[in-house]
């Protein structure tokens, strides 16, 4: 962010959104930081190669997405097995030497700290940012006038990056005066509860203060996610650090292309004054 000059038009989520977290998330890992260049392009790949288009597209994408996840497992099995009898403290080493893991499940433990722990923080950020500019409500969070904690919140609410959840059925259930036998897939949407107006007042509102504010982006029960927390302070953070160092923040808002993946955007044009 030091290298943003004053007055520049920059992809917010290109120079900020995206290696923030990533970083933060390496650093956790114990990546060697010559190989953070690295870990950033997989964390791309993986989800931003569309799985919908013409067949050719389609097809391309898969052999793609595929060579991407087979040379994240190699690059990730062979630190796990380097650290096997190691004695560091990052997540990696205590994987490694976790014996109650398999190794394929310590891989796989690697693989989703870096897509859930970072995408979607990426969105939450560049959504957060998003809701400011239609909100009017740059100024008013710069300076207090709004809590922070409160207001990323109301993004989570209103604008959740995970906006579906896919879980299977234990036993038969009946849902809304339907039978679901069990071992069915259901999919379960959070943005759609999120915005229940039996839950919310006006949901279809965004109120940077509401309390109470029982929103599900994180799940909830057994499943609540576990890195709920560090994405709600890599959030506030982050948004800290953008508004004390950025007087100005200007978002365009007139072409925003939507991800597949997750509720964001592809790109979020900015352009950034510091006032001095």
């Amino acid at each position: 962010m030091d290298d943003i000059d004053s007055g520049a038009n920059v992809d917010i989520i290109d120079k900020f959104s995206h290696p923030y977290p990533v970083t933060i998330i390496a650093d956790l890992l114990g990546l060697p930081r010559d190989d953070y260049d690295q870990f950033l392009t997989w964390s791309k790949a993986a989800t931003e190669l569309s799985l919908t288009g013409d067949e050719k597209a389609i097809e391309s994408n898969k052999r793609r997405r595929a060579r991407v996840q087979r040379e994240m497992r190699e690059y990730f099995s062979n630190l796990i097995s380097e650290r096997a009898t190691g004695s560091g403290d990052d997540l990696i080493t205590l994987a490694a030497m976790n014996d109650g893991l398999t190794h394929e499940e310590k891989i796989s433990f690697c693989l989703t700290l870096l897509i859930a722990g970072n995408v979607t923080t990426v969105n939450l950020i560049t959504n957060a940012l998003w809701c400011f500019e239609e909100n009017d409500l740059f100024d008013a969070v710069r300076t207090g006038a709004v809590s922070r904690t409160k207001v990323i919140e109301e993004v989570l609410r209103y604008r959740s990056p995970a906006q579906t959840v896919r879980r299977v059925t234990t036993k038969p259930v009946e849902l809304g005066g339907r039978r679901i036998d069990a071992g069915e897939l259901v999919l379960a949407r959070v943005g759609s509860a999120n915005r229940d107006p039996a839950r919310f007042d006006s949901p279809e509102e965004f109120r940077p203060e509401r309390s109470p504010n029982p929103h599900i982006a994180f799940g909830g029960g057994i499943h609540f996610c576990l890195g709920a927390q560090l994405a709600r302070l890599e959030a506030d953070i982050a948004l800290e650090k953008l508004l004390d160092r950025f007087e100005v923040i200007n978002p365009d808002l007139s072409d925003l292309s939507p991800q597949t993946f997750l509720y964001g955007v592809k790109s979020f044009p900015c352009r950034l004054e510091t006032g001095n």
